[in-house]
């Protein structure tokens, strides 16, 4: 018998693997899928195929959430909104992804960054619940940041691009040049996995939790950290992603912050209780997919 609710088609689109889900939420996934990020025809390919079965037996869908890694545009109103902009990605540059899924769906389709989509998946189900300013930050593969502000995703220009400031590099502690193709040693080119595993020569989760690698990881995630509470001043900072999830670096992390910080910001969240201020996801590593079913359920809200 086919579903009598609404029901979402959710994308979390990353550089190695695509996850699509139907559902509402988190206690109602009713599919779920993971495919290889190849080329966009083929990954895309999959993801309609996926979503049409997935009509057949659940019903029609409402709307799609499609939570994409980028640069990509953002922009309804833009001649390139829905394209992936240049990208290290091979094959991806200029792929018109909202595109191939218009073709196929006359529905809704929203789109945006992947960690704009964990932000809203965070604030809808997770540990931003009642907030109406915050950040996400992922610290993995790459590093990349969505805001919260006032209520909304933050756009702009293009979208924020949280893991490419420059952060201060001691060269006599950390020689290590960076692996940021377009940067070098911006914050992920210092602090991504990527970058850890070329420093050290293995993965981040092989190494010791008293590694001194884990000392210097803290102090680059801390030098972001202080610079996105001085910017947008969030309630909170939720830190996912595979190395920002290791539970040794947190505290770290939060006591490298506290220190830069220097009670300069006189809220007790800061000087008093900052284990609440930065914080792990409340939807673990689920904050992507669920957050592009809050994007399809966004969307149909924004309907004229």
């Amino acid at each position: 018998m086919k579903n009598s609710t609404t029901l979402y088609g959710a994308i979390e689109g990353g550089g190695t693997k695509f996850i699509c889900a139907v559902g509402s939420g988190p206690n109602s996934i009713r599919a779920e899928a993971r495919f290889a990020t190849t080329t966009p025809e083929e990954t895309i390919g999959h993801v309609i195929e996926f979503f049409h079965v997935q009509e057949e037996k659940l019903g029609e869908l409402s709307a799609i959430g499609f939570a994409c890694f980028g640069p990509l545009d953002p922009n309804p109103a833009s001649s390139t909104y829905g394209h992936i902009l240049p990208t290290p990605k091979p094959g991806w540059t200029n792929a018109n992804v909202v595109g191939l899924l218009r073709k196929e769906f006359d529905i809704p389709i929203a789109f945006d960054t992947d960690v704009n989509g964990a932000a809203l998946g965070e604030w809808r189900w997770g540990k931003a619940q009642g907030l109406q300013t915050f950040i996400y930050l992922t610290v993995g593969t790459g590093i990349g940041g969505g805001a919260y502000v006032q209520g909304n995703l933050l756009h702009g220009l293009i979208h924020p691009e949280m893991g490419h400031i420059p952060l201060k590099h001691d060269l006599e502690k950390d020689p290590f040049e960076g692996a940021c193709p377009f940067h070098n040693d911006c914050f992920e080119g210092l602090a991504s996995g990527v970058a850890i595993e070329k420093r050290w020569g293995m993965r981040g989760a092989l190494l010791m939790p008293d590694h001194i690698a884990w000392d210097i990881e803290a102090d680059y995630i801390a030098q972001a950290l202080t610079s996105y509470t001085m910017t947008l001043s969030p309630q909170r900072i939720i830190i996912g992603g595979g190395v920002g999830s290791l539970p040794h670096l947190l505290p770290q992390v939060r006591k490298r912050t506290r220190e830069l910080i220097n009670g300069y910001i006189q809220s007790p969240i800061i000087l008093e209780n900052i284990e609440s201020y930065l914080v792990n996801p409340g939807l673990g590593n689920r904050s992507g997919v669920l957050g592009a079913i809050a994007l399809a359920e966004q969307s149909l809200q924004k309907k004229p």
